[in-house]
């Protein structure tokens, strides 16, 4: 079971980027991106890498982002 913990600030951000953490995105209430890795965000887009080619960008104020956490 996994635990997830909003990120909102850039400290959040930060701190999942360093530990590789996965991510879930949420876009008007839908997943739209799990399972991957920030790689790269700034004030306006969150960066994530699903696999090896797979990148997405999320726009950080219309999206909800929670890194998972095994409990």
């Amino acid at each position: 079971m996994a635990i997830n913990i909003r990120l909102t600030t850039d400290q959040d951000f930060q701190e999942t980027m360093e530990r590789r953490a996965p991510v879930r995105v949420f876009k008007n209430d839908h997943i739209v991106d799990a399972g991957g890795i920030i790689v790269r965000y700034d004030e306006r887009t969150v960066i994530v890498q699903s696999g090896v080619g797979d990148l997405a960008y999320h726009d950080r104020s219309a999206c909800e982002f929670f890194e998972l956490r095994k409990r």
